[in-house]
């Protein structure tokens, strides 16, 4: 995961207090080396980019919540650690403390000139949601975006749970024409009190659906992205059925999704999330992810073929892309019950 942040500038200011919000977030300038993340460093099957380390919706299963140790570890490596940044756990730092990356457009059009990424995917959002509250102060997205708008061919794939991406709805249709663009609106279920007991400062999930709706009408390529599935909390077919019935009505092109992981950062904020909010699940979750971030291969399966049928139910192609299909190797409908 460390390979996956910039390097800091060795500039005598490479930090700076740029915002602060009522409620205690901070915003501060990050100067990066580069934005581009080639997928030998980050270990995926494609190129990265994230205008922000960390995010202010805080989601509780984010996976992502170590990049600002990552991050602040190498600046004190580098004699540059941030002396005004508060001292907080690196959970707490991932949505409270969101660190901007200056200049990012500039880097990622060097990086587009030195390379050719014509047929490779690159996506936008990985690790932190591009469209999250900052976007709206900072516009590093937006940005980047319109760096990219001399090159042909490329895919740009964009990831967001945000309503805001309307707003580069002009922009993204601009880079449609000679490029592939395709955004995911990421969503977890359609109840809406059960979203604000998992994600409790992002838009609740008809908003996005709207969302969804106006990228398909401006001729977007748009679908929905159901990741995290949360085993015994969004995973029922009932649930995953009104999901998917409610995409295919936004005029969603594509739908599909994985199971929860659960890595060591995202373990210590959701584990006692969990305790709170599901403890009649806390036991089976500590036994189903004892010794893996992932979910049992028998129930990762079990998904794959409740999503397969439910996607054919409502029309939805099934694709063999990198993040709309759940993979495992076991088998079994009734295993959806081991965990």
């Amino acid at each position: 995961m460390g390979s996956q942040l910039p390097l800091l500038e060795a500039a005598a200011e490479p930090w700076a207090l740029l915002d602060e919000r009522a409620r205690g977030t901070r915003f501060y300038r990050i100067a990066a080396r580069g934005v581009l993340n080639p997928p030998a460093a980050t270990g995926m099957p494609f190129w990265s980019v994230n205008p922000y380390i960390g995010c202010e919706f805080g989601c509780s299963y984010c996976y992502a919540r170590d990049t600002h140790r990552y991050t602040l570890q190498r600046a004190a490596d580098a004699g540059l650690a941030p002396v005004s940044l508060p001292l907080l756990p690196a959970a707490q730092s991932f949505e409270r403390n969101i660190l901007v990356k200056e200049r990012a457009d500039q880097l990622l059009s060097r990086a587009l000139a030195s390379r050719n990424l014509v047929g490779q995917s690159l996506v936008i959002g990985s690790a932190t949601d591009p469209y999250q509250p900052a976007e709206r102060r900072f516009g590093i997205t937006r940005s980047l975006l319109q760096c990219m708008l001399p090159y042909a061919g490329l895919s740009v794939e964009i990831i967001t749970k945000s309503p805001l991406v309307l707003r580069d709805t002009v922009l993204l249709s601009r880079l449609a024409i000679r490029n592939t663009v395709r955004i995911y609106i990421s969503i977890a279920t359609v109840h809406r009190t059960l979203a604000r007991r998992l994600e409790a400062r992002t838009a609740i999930p008809a908003t996005r659906l709207r969302a969804l709706a106006r990228l398909r009408q401006a001729g977007l390529d748009a679908g929905v992205l159901i990741a995290p599935i949360i085993p015994g909390i969004t995973d029922s077919t009932r649930d995953l059925a009104l999901l998917l019935e409610a995409a295919r009505a936004a005029g969603a092109c594509f739908a599909g999704g994985s199971s929860l992981r659960l890595g060591p950062a995202a373990r210590r904020t959701f584990m006692p999330h969990v305790e709170r909010e599901f403890p009649e699940l806390a036991s089976r979750y500590r036994r189903a992810y004892a010794r893996h971030d992932y979910a049992p291969d028998a129930y990762r399966e079990a998904l794959r073929q409740r999503l397969a049928r439910l996607k054919a139910r409502y029309g939805f192609r099934s694709e063999g892309h990198r993040f709309l299909e759940e993979t495992a190797g076991a088998s079994g409908e009734a295993q959806m019950e081991l965990l």
